[in-house]
């Protein structure tokens, strides 16, 4: 425990980076978005303002993939997280998909969301299918070894984007219920991040650019779901049912959610 005190000290500088952007993103959603909330999701529209927060990650680790400073700072972090290093601490296997497992727990509970079980899980099947698209193709095209050497698939970092896009879903369902709901999915999601840095697995890059991927995919899933809801036509039966693909850059995998 001493020896993860002192590397989450050490990791300061990368706590404060993902701090000011859960903040700055909180805050550019409150005052910023166009999004006009009615009814159901059909309102969402699209400002090209909530492009800035997800743009900006995704910049910040592309241009770490040729800037000598950016891997550099990459390189005295994984140094310094790697002195203190005695076991890895696997929860960001789990972690990364806490917050979109939220969602459904928290309707489960009687606690409603903005959408319907159908309506909210196609829009998270959507945000995976782009998202472990993108993750897929940039992961093979930038052919980046992972700090601890063992492949060459390191950026960006799956686990971050599945965990941001599930901290984003949470955001986009209750914060109508309350902004803390959201909040605690993106400290999740921070935190699988952090742990990919932690656990030799990525570069603060690879964790950066996961994060404005994840983000961005749920909010084109719900800028498309005027479109994509007419893939799967309304029917009046008594038994709901949707399956979830995801990739998060090692494994490939699904999900089925079914309400009676």
């Amino acid at each position: 425990m001493d020896t993860l005190i002192t590397t989450i000290f050490k990791m300061r500088k990368v706590f404060l980076l993902f701090l000011l952007g859960i903040s700055a993103a909180q805050a550019q959603n409150k005052v910023s978005d166009s999004i006009v909330v009615l009814d159901t999701v059909q309102n969402l529209k699209f400002n090209y303002k909530q492009l800035i927060i997800p743009g900006v990650l995704i910049g910040y680790g592309l241009i770490g993939l040729e800037s000598d400073w950016l891997k550099g700072f990459n390189t005295n972090i994984r140094d310094e997280v790697k002195e203190d290093i005695d076991n890895k601490i696997t929860i960001d296997d789990f972690s990364q998909y806490a917050p979109a497992a939220s969602v459904y727990a928290l309707n489960a509970m009687g606690i409603k969301g903005k959408n319907n079980l159908k309506d909210r899980s196609i829009i998270l099947a959507t945000s995976y299918l782009m998202m472990s698209a993108t993750v897929f193709a940039l992961k093979d095209i930038t052919h980046v070894q992972r700090p601890d050497g063992t492949s060459y698939n390191s950026f960006p970092s799956g686990h971050t984007a599945n965990a941001f896009a599930g901290a984003e879903f949470l955001y986009q369902e209750y914060k109508d219920q309350s902004i803390w709901y959201g909040i605690s999915g993106y400290i999740v999601a921070t935190g699988t991040g952090l742990f990919r840095v932690y656990n030799n697995r990525h570069w603060l890059t690879d964790v950066a650019a996961g994060a404005g991927i994840g983000i961005l995919s749920t909010k084109a899933a719900y800028w498309l779901f005027p479109y994509t809801k007419n893939i799967f036509p309304s029917k009046n039966k008594k038994t709901t049912s949707m399956i979830m693909p995801f990739y998060n850059g090692q494994q490939f995998g699904g999900a089925m959610v079914m309400q009676f």
